[in-house]
Protein backbone atom coordinates (compact mmCIF):
# COMPACT_ATOMS: atom_id res chain seq x y z
CA UNK A 1 0.00 0.00 0.00
CA UNK A 2 1.82 3.09 -1.19
CA UNK A 3 1.06 6.64 -2.25
CA UNK A 4 2.67 9.43 -4.22
CA UNK A 5 2.47 13.18 -3.69
CA UNK A 6 2.55 15.62 -6.59
CA UNK A 7 2.92 19.32 -5.85
CA UNK A 8 2.04 21.68 -8.68
CA UNK A 9 3.38 25.22 -8.91
CA UNK A 10 6.24 27.15 -10.46
CA UNK A 11 6.63 28.99 -7.13
CA UNK A 12 7.91 25.76 -5.53
CA UNK A 13 10.39 25.03 -8.31
CA UNK A 14 11.98 28.50 -8.16
CA UNK A 15 12.26 28.40 -4.37
CA UNK A 16 9.72 31.16 -3.75
CA UNK A 17 7.56 28.85 -1.62
CA UNK A 18 8.79 25.99 0.58
CA UNK A 19 6.88 22.75 0.09
CA UNK A 20 5.69 22.10 3.64
CA UNK A 21 2.52 20.40 2.36
CA UNK A 22 4.29 17.21 1.30
CA UNK A 23 5.85 16.74 4.74
CA UNK A 24 2.45 17.03 6.42
CA UNK A 25 0.72 14.70 3.95
CA UNK A 26 3.46 12.06 4.16
CA UNK A 27 3.38 12.08 7.96
CA UNK A 28 -0.41 11.73 8.07
CA UNK A 29 -0.42 8.92 5.50
CA UNK A 30 2.19 7.00 7.48
CA UNK A 31 -0.03 7.17 10.55
CA UNK A 32 -2.69 5.14 8.75
CA UNK A 33 -0.32 2.59 7.22
CA UNK A 34 0.29 4.18 3.81
CA UNK A 35 3.92 4.44 2.71
CA UNK A 36 4.91 7.36 0.49
CA UNK A 37 6.86 6.04 -2.48
CA UNK A 38 7.72 9.32 -4.19
CA UNK A 39 7.21 13.08 -3.91
CA UNK A 40 7.32 15.09 -7.15
CA UNK A 41 7.17 18.84 -7.75
CA UNK A 42 6.15 19.95 -11.23
CA UNK A 43 5.31 23.06 -13.24
CA UNK A 44 1.85 24.45 -13.98
CA UNK A 45 2.05 22.80 -17.38
CA UNK A 46 -0.62 20.54 -18.91
CA UNK A 47 1.70 17.98 -20.50
CA UNK A 48 3.93 17.85 -17.43
CA UNK A 49 0.93 17.25 -15.16
CA UNK A 50 -0.51 14.55 -17.44
CA UNK A 51 2.82 12.70 -17.55
CA UNK A 52 3.23 12.89 -13.77
CA UNK A 53 -0.29 11.56 -13.18
CA UNK A 54 0.16 8.66 -15.62
CA UNK A 55 3.55 7.59 -14.20
CA UNK A 56 2.42 7.90 -10.58
CA UNK A 57 -0.67 5.81 -11.26
CA UNK A 58 1.50 2.99 -12.61
CA UNK A 59 3.38 2.79 -9.31
CA UNK A 60 1.00 3.64 -6.49
CA UNK A 61 -2.58 3.20 -5.28
CA UNK A 62 -3.17 6.74 -4.01
CA UNK A 63 -2.01 9.92 -5.75
CA UNK A 64 -2.39 13.18 -3.81
CA UNK A 65 -2.02 16.40 -5.77
CA UNK A 66 -1.73 19.86 -4.22
CA UNK A 67 -1.87 23.24 -5.92
CA UNK A 68 -3.16 24.71 -9.15
CA UNK A 69 -6.79 25.03 -8.04
CA UNK A 70 -7.03 28.83 -7.97
CA UNK A 71 -9.41 30.91 -10.11
CA UNK A 72 -6.76 32.48 -12.36
CA UNK A 73 -5.58 31.33 -15.79
CA UNK A 74 -2.28 29.92 -14.50
CA UNK A 75 -4.12 27.41 -12.30
CA UNK A 76 -4.88 24.54 -14.69
CA UNK A 77 -5.16 21.46 -12.47
CA UNK A 78 -8.94 20.98 -12.82
CA UNK A 79 -8.84 21.33 -16.60
CA UNK A 80 -5.94 18.90 -16.83
CA UNK A 81 -7.72 16.37 -14.60
CA UNK A 82 -10.62 16.52 -17.05
CA UNK A 83 -8.21 15.72 -19.89
CA UNK A 84 -6.72 12.83 -17.89
CA UNK A 85 -10.12 11.32 -17.02
CA UNK A 86 -11.89 12.21 -20.26
CA UNK A 87 -14.27 14.37 -18.25
CA UNK A 88 -15.78 17.86 -18.29
CA UNK A 89 -16.32 20.62 -15.74
CA UNK A 90 -19.78 21.16 -14.31
CA UNK A 91 -21.06 23.62 -11.75
CA UNK A 92 -21.53 22.28 -8.22
CA UNK A 93 -24.33 24.24 -6.55
CA UNK A 94 -23.19 23.44 -3.01
CA UNK A 95 -19.69 24.75 -3.73
CA UNK A 96 -21.14 27.88 -5.37
CA UNK A 97 -23.34 28.56 -2.34
CA UNK A 98 -20.32 28.11 -0.03
CA UNK A 99 -18.26 30.57 -2.10
CA UNK A 100 -21.03 33.17 -2.00
CA UNK A 101 -21.38 32.78 1.77
CA UNK A 102 -17.62 33.20 2.27
CA UNK A 103 -17.59 36.43 0.26
CA UNK A 104 -20.64 37.78 2.04
CA UNK A 105 -19.27 37.09 5.52
CA UNK A 106 -15.51 37.51 5.30
CA UNK A 107 -14.35 39.20 2.10
CA UNK A 108 -14.73 42.93 1.52
CA UNK A 109 -14.34 42.87 -2.28
CA UNK A 110 -17.41 41.92 -4.35
CA UNK A 111 -17.64 38.38 -5.67
CA UNK A 112 -16.77 38.08 -9.39
CA UNK A 113 -17.52 35.59 -12.12
CA UNK A 114 -13.90 34.45 -11.77
CA UNK A 115 -14.57 33.55 -8.13
CA UNK A 116 -17.77 31.73 -9.07
CA UNK A 117 -15.77 29.56 -11.50
CA UNK A 118 -14.24 27.86 -8.43
CA UNK A 119 -17.56 25.96 -8.28
CA UNK A 120 -16.72 24.21 -11.58
CA UNK A 121 -15.60 20.64 -10.85
CA UNK A 122 -15.04 17.48 -12.94
CA UNK A 123 -18.38 15.67 -13.25
CA UNK A 124 -16.89 12.33 -12.16
CA UNK A 125 -15.30 13.73 -8.99
CA UNK A 126 -16.48 13.29 -5.44
CA UNK A 127 -16.35 16.86 -4.13
CA UNK A 128 -14.68 17.39 -0.74
CA UNK A 129 -15.97 20.39 1.22
CA UNK A 130 -13.30 23.03 1.87
CA UNK A 131 -14.49 24.84 5.00
CA UNK A 132 -11.72 27.46 4.86
CA UNK A 133 -11.50 28.37 1.17
CA UNK A 134 -13.22 28.54 -2.19
CA UNK A 135 -11.41 25.66 -3.95
CA UNK A 136 -12.98 22.28 -3.08
CA UNK A 137 -11.01 19.08 -2.83
CA UNK A 138 -11.59 16.41 -5.49
CA UNK A 139 -11.58 12.60 -5.16
CA UNK A 140 -11.44 10.63 -8.43
CA UNK A 141 -10.70 7.01 -9.43
CA UNK A 142 -9.14 5.43 -12.50
CA UNK A 143 -8.21 1.75 -12.85
CA UNK A 144 -8.48 1.21 -9.06
CA UNK A 145 -6.11 4.13 -8.43
CA UNK A 146 -7.41 7.03 -6.33
CA UNK A 147 -6.43 10.57 -7.35
CA UNK A 148 -7.04 13.32 -4.79
CA UNK A 149 -6.63 16.98 -5.72
CA UNK A 150 -6.27 19.47 -2.86
CA UNK A 151 -5.69 23.24 -2.69
CA UNK A 152 -2.11 24.34 -2.07
CA UNK A 153 -2.97 26.68 0.83
CA UNK A 154 -1.62 24.73 3.85
CA UNK A 155 -4.50 25.55 6.20
CA UNK A 156 -7.07 24.41 3.64
CA UNK A 157 -5.11 21.32 2.61
CA UNK A 158 -4.57 20.15 6.21
CA UNK A 159 -8.24 20.43 7.08
CA UNK A 160 -9.28 18.50 3.97
CA UNK A 161 -6.71 15.78 4.67
CA UNK A 162 -7.81 15.19 8.24
CA UNK A 163 -11.57 15.67 7.80
CA UNK A 164 -12.09 13.93 4.44
CA UNK A 165 -9.14 12.30 2.69
CA UNK A 166 -7.70 10.14 5.49
CA UNK A 167 -11.09 8.69 6.55
CA UNK A 168 -11.88 7.91 2.90
CA UNK A 169 -8.54 6.15 2.36
CA UNK A 170 -9.10 4.10 5.52
CA UNK A 171 -12.51 3.03 4.21
CA UNK A 172 -11.28 2.33 0.67
CA UNK A 173 -8.11 0.29 1.29
CA UNK A 174 -6.79 -2.53 3.46
CA UNK A 175 -3.56 -1.25 4.95
CA UNK A 176 -0.69 -2.68 7.02
CA UNK A 177 0.27 -1.18 10.35
CA UNK A 178 3.25 1.19 10.31
CA UNK A 179 4.88 2.18 13.58
CA UNK A 180 7.58 4.80 14.09
CA UNK A 181 9.44 5.61 17.31
CA UNK A 182 12.09 8.33 17.31
CA UNK A 183 14.59 8.51 20.18
CA UNK A 184 16.19 11.91 20.84
CA UNK A 185 19.89 11.95 21.81
CA UNK A 186 22.15 14.91 22.56
CA UNK A 187 25.88 15.28 22.96
CA UNK A 188 27.27 12.43 20.83
CA UNK A 189 27.98 12.46 17.10
CA UNK A 190 26.42 10.05 14.62
CA UNK A 191 29.54 7.88 14.14
CA UNK A 192 30.35 7.60 17.83
CA UNK A 193 26.71 6.79 18.57
CA UNK A 194 26.65 4.10 15.87
CA UNK A 195 29.71 2.42 17.39
CA UNK A 196 28.10 2.26 20.83
CA UNK A 197 24.92 0.60 19.57
CA UNK A 198 26.36 -1.48 16.71
CA UNK A 199 25.61 -4.88 18.27
CA UNK A 200 22.10 -3.82 19.25
CA UNK A 201 21.43 -2.53 15.72
CA UNK A 202 22.75 -5.73 14.10
CA UNK A 203 20.34 -7.83 16.18
CA UNK A 204 17.16 -5.88 15.46
CA UNK A 205 14.29 -7.99 14.08
CA UNK A 206 14.05 -7.94 10.28
CA UNK A 207 10.79 -5.96 10.31
CA UNK A 208 12.34 -3.09 12.33
CA UNK A 209 14.58 -0.64 10.48
CA UNK A 210 16.85 1.96 12.10
CA UNK A 211 17.70 5.36 10.63
CA UNK A 212 20.15 7.96 11.98
CA UNK A 213 18.95 11.56 11.67
CA UNK A 214 21.81 13.87 12.78
CA UNK A 215 21.22 17.58 13.25
CA UNK A 216 23.81 19.90 14.81
CA UNK A 217 24.59 18.48 18.20
CA UNK A 218 21.75 16.02 18.39
CA UNK A 219 20.95 12.72 16.69
CA UNK A 220 17.48 11.23 16.29
CA UNK A 221 17.24 7.47 16.09
CA UNK A 222 14.13 6.53 14.13
CA UNK A 223 12.86 2.98 14.45
CA UNK A 224 10.30 1.95 11.83
CA UNK A 225 8.27 -1.25 11.80
CA UNK A 226 5.64 -2.54 9.37
CA UNK A 227 3.39 -5.57 9.72
CA UNK A 228 -0.10 -6.97 9.98
CA UNK A 229 -0.26 -7.29 13.79
CA UNK A 230 -0.13 -3.94 15.56
CA UNK A 231 0.22 -5.49 19.05
CA UNK A 232 3.29 -7.46 17.96
CA UNK A 233 4.84 -4.32 16.44
CA UNK A 234 4.30 -2.33 19.64
CA UNK A 235 5.53 -4.98 22.06
CA UNK A 236 8.63 -5.76 19.98
CA UNK A 237 9.43 -2.08 19.56
CA UNK A 238 9.09 -1.50 23.32
CA UNK A 239 11.42 -4.42 24.01
CA UNK A 240 14.09 -3.17 21.61
CA UNK A 241 13.99 0.38 22.98
CA UNK A 242 14.28 -1.02 26.51
CA UNK A 243 17.53 -2.72 25.43
CA UNK A 244 18.83 0.60 24.12
CA UNK A 245 18.71 2.50 27.42
CA UNK A 246 21.55 0.62 29.19
CA UNK A 247 23.76 1.43 26.20
CA UNK A 248 23.10 5.18 25.75
CA UNK A 249 20.60 6.12 28.44
CA UNK A 250 22.83 8.98 29.59
CA UNK A 251 22.31 10.87 26.31
CA UNK A 252 18.65 10.02 25.66
CA UNK A 253 16.27 12.91 26.30
CA UNK A 254 12.99 11.27 25.40
CA UNK A 255 11.15 10.57 22.20
CA UNK A 256 10.16 12.91 19.40
CA UNK A 257 6.50 12.20 20.06
CA UNK A 258 7.11 13.27 23.65
CA UNK A 259 7.98 16.78 24.70
CA UNK A 260 10.93 18.56 23.08
CA UNK A 261 13.94 19.48 25.22
CA UNK A 262 12.56 23.01 25.50
CA UNK A 263 9.21 21.63 26.63
CA UNK A 264 10.91 19.34 29.16
CA UNK A 265 12.75 22.35 30.58
CA UNK A 266 9.49 24.28 30.71
CA UNK A 267 7.72 21.45 32.53
CA UNK A 268 10.50 21.03 35.09
CA UNK A 269 10.83 24.74 35.83
CA UNK A 270 7.07 25.06 36.23
CA UNK A 271 6.81 21.96 38.41
CA UNK A 272 9.68 23.04 40.68
CA UNK A 273 8.61 26.72 40.64
CA UNK A 274 11.99 27.85 39.33
CA UNK A 275 12.82 30.76 37.04
CA UNK A 276 15.21 31.33 34.14
CA UNK A 277 17.03 34.15 32.38
CA UNK A 278 19.38 34.23 29.41
CA UNK A 279 22.31 36.41 28.39
CA UNK A 280 23.16 35.81 24.75
CA UNK A 281 25.90 37.15 22.54
CA UNK A 282 26.54 35.33 19.24
CA UNK A 283 23.31 33.26 19.54
CA UNK A 284 21.41 36.52 19.13
CA UNK A 285 18.29 35.58 21.11
CA UNK A 286 17.83 32.10 19.63
CA UNK A 287 17.80 30.47 23.09
CA UNK A 288 15.16 32.90 24.32
CA UNK A 289 13.16 32.25 21.16
CA UNK A 290 13.20 28.51 21.84
CA UNK A 291 12.09 29.03 25.41
CA UNK A 292 9.26 31.42 24.57
CA UNK A 293 7.99 29.12 21.81
CA UNK A 294 6.49 27.00 24.60
CA UNK A 295 3.06 28.23 25.77
CA UNK A 296 3.10 29.45 29.37
CA UNK A 297 6.76 30.52 29.33
CA UNK A 298 5.89 33.66 31.32
CA UNK A 299 5.53 31.47 34.41
CA UNK A 300 9.27 30.77 34.55
CA UNK A 301 11.11 32.91 31.99
CA UNK A 302 11.99 36.38 33.26
CA UNK A 303 13.76 37.71 30.19
CA UNK A 304 16.91 37.92 28.13
CA UNK A 305 19.77 40.32 27.50
CA UNK A 306 21.10 40.01 23.95
CA UNK A 307 24.49 41.58 24.58
CA UNK A 308 25.88 41.21 21.10
CA UNK A 309 28.46 43.99 21.36
CA UNK A 310 31.24 44.05 23.93
CA UNK A 311 30.03 47.47 25.08
CA UNK A 312 26.60 46.01 25.88
CA UNK A 313 28.14 43.25 27.98
CA UNK A 314 29.87 45.92 30.04
CA UNK A 315 27.05 48.47 30.34
CA UNK A 316 23.95 46.26 30.61
CA UNK A 317 25.27 43.02 32.04
CA UNK A 318 27.93 44.58 34.23
CA UNK A 319 30.78 42.41 32.98
CA UNK A 320 33.98 44.12 34.24
CA UNK A 321 35.92 45.74 31.42
CA UNK A 322 39.22 44.59 32.93
CA UNK A 323 37.96 40.97 32.86
CA UNK A 324 37.37 41.28 29.13
CA UNK A 325 40.75 42.89 28.59
CA UNK A 326 42.52 40.18 30.58
CA UNK A 327 40.76 37.08 29.22
CA UNK A 328 39.08 38.26 25.95
CA UNK A 329 35.37 38.68 25.33
CA UNK A 330 35.22 35.04 24.18
CA UNK A 331 36.37 33.29 27.33
CA UNK A 332 35.21 31.11 30.19
CA UNK A 333 35.54 33.98 32.63
CA UNK A 334 33.32 36.33 30.62
CA UNK A 335 30.70 33.61 30.04
CA UNK A 336 30.56 32.94 33.78
CA UNK A 337 30.21 36.66 34.56
CA UNK A 338 27.41 37.00 31.99
CA UNK A 339 25.45 34.11 33.50
CA UNK A 340 25.93 35.23 37.10
CA UNK A 341 24.98 38.81 36.37
CA UNK A 342 21.95 37.88 34.26
CA UNK A 343 20.68 35.74 37.13
CA UNK A 344 21.20 38.60 39.57
CA UNK A 345 19.77 41.35 37.37
CA UNK A 346 16.66 39.40 36.45
CA UNK A 347 16.39 37.73 39.88
CA UNK A 348 16.11 34.13 38.67
CA UNK A 349 17.14 30.67 39.85
CA UNK A 350 18.89 29.68 36.63
CA UNK A 351 20.61 31.52 33.80
CA UNK A 352 22.22 30.61 30.50
CA UNK A 353 24.96 32.69 28.88
CA UNK A 354 26.69 32.37 25.53
CA UNK A 355 29.74 34.10 24.13
CA UNK A 356 31.68 32.98 21.11
CA UNK A 357 32.93 33.60 17.62
CA UNK A 358 30.46 32.37 15.01
CA UNK A 359 32.36 33.92 12.13
CA UNK A 360 33.06 34.67 9.40
CA UNK A 361 35.54 37.12 11.01
CA UNK A 362 36.95 37.15 14.53
CA UNK A 363 35.23 40.37 15.63
CA UNK A 364 36.23 41.69 19.08
CA UNK A 365 38.12 38.52 20.01
CA UNK A 366 41.21 36.65 18.90
CA UNK A 367 39.42 33.32 19.39
CA UNK A 368 39.24 31.09 16.37
CA UNK A 369 35.98 30.97 14.43
CA UNK A 370 33.74 28.32 15.98
CA UNK A 371 35.05 28.77 19.52
CA UNK A 372 32.17 29.20 21.97
CA UNK A 373 31.64 29.24 25.72
CA UNK A 374 28.30 28.30 27.25
CA UNK A 375 27.73 29.10 30.92
CA UNK A 376 25.01 27.83 33.23
CA UNK A 377 24.28 29.52 36.55
CA UNK A 378 22.27 27.48 39.05
CA UNK A 379 21.21 28.17 42.65
CA UNK A 380 24.33 26.27 43.74
CA UNK A 381 27.08 27.01 41.20
CA UNK A 382 28.09 28.71 37.96
CA UNK A 383 30.26 27.04 35.35
CA UNK A 384 31.17 27.40 31.68
CA UNK A 385 32.25 24.88 29.08
CA UNK A 386 34.28 25.49 25.93
CA UNK A 387 33.30 24.03 22.56
CA UNK A 388 34.58 24.11 19.00
CA UNK A 389 31.51 24.18 16.76
CA UNK A 390 33.08 24.32 13.28
CA UNK A 391 33.46 27.14 10.78
CA UNK A 392 29.95 27.59 9.36
CA UNK A 393 28.15 30.50 11.01
CA UNK A 394 24.63 29.05 11.08
CA UNK A 395 25.95 25.66 12.15
CA UNK A 396 27.90 27.22 15.04
CA UNK A 397 24.83 29.07 16.29
CA UNK A 398 22.40 26.14 16.00
CA UNK A 399 24.76 23.63 17.61
CA UNK A 400 25.39 26.03 20.46
CA UNK A 401 21.68 26.57 21.09
CA UNK A 402 21.13 22.79 21.22
CA UNK A 403 24.10 22.34 23.55
CA UNK A 404 22.87 25.11 25.86
CA UNK A 405 19.50 23.40 26.26
CA UNK A 406 21.23 20.07 26.88
CA UNK A 407 23.44 21.53 29.64
CA UNK A 408 20.53 23.37 31.26
CA UNK A 409 18.28 20.32 31.28
CA UNK A 410 20.94 18.25 33.03
CA UNK A 411 21.33 20.87 35.75
CA UNK A 412 17.60 21.21 36.36
CA UNK A 413 17.20 17.43 36.54
CA UNK A 414 20.01 17.22 39.12
CA UNK A 415 18.69 20.10 41.25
Amino acid sequence: MQAEIITIGDEILIGQVIDSNSAFIAKELNKIGVSVYQITSIQDDRDHILTALKEAGERSSVIIITGGLGPTKDDITKHTLCDFFGDELVQDEKVLHHIEVLFKKYISTPISDLNRKQALVPSQATVLHNAYGTAPGLWMKKDKVVYVSLPGVPMEMKNLMTSSVLPMIIEEFDRPFILHRTILTYGLGESALAEKIEDWEDNLPEFIKLAYLPNLGKVRLRLSAKGSDNDVLKSTMDAEIKKLYPLIGDIIYGEEEDASVEAQIASLLTEKQLTLATAESFTGGRIAEGITSIPGASQYFKGSVVSYATETKIKLLGVPEELIQQYSVVSEEVAVAMAKNAKTILNTDFAIATTGNAGPTKGDSDAEVGTVFIAISTPERTFAEKFSMGNHRERVVEKSVNKAFELLLKEILNF
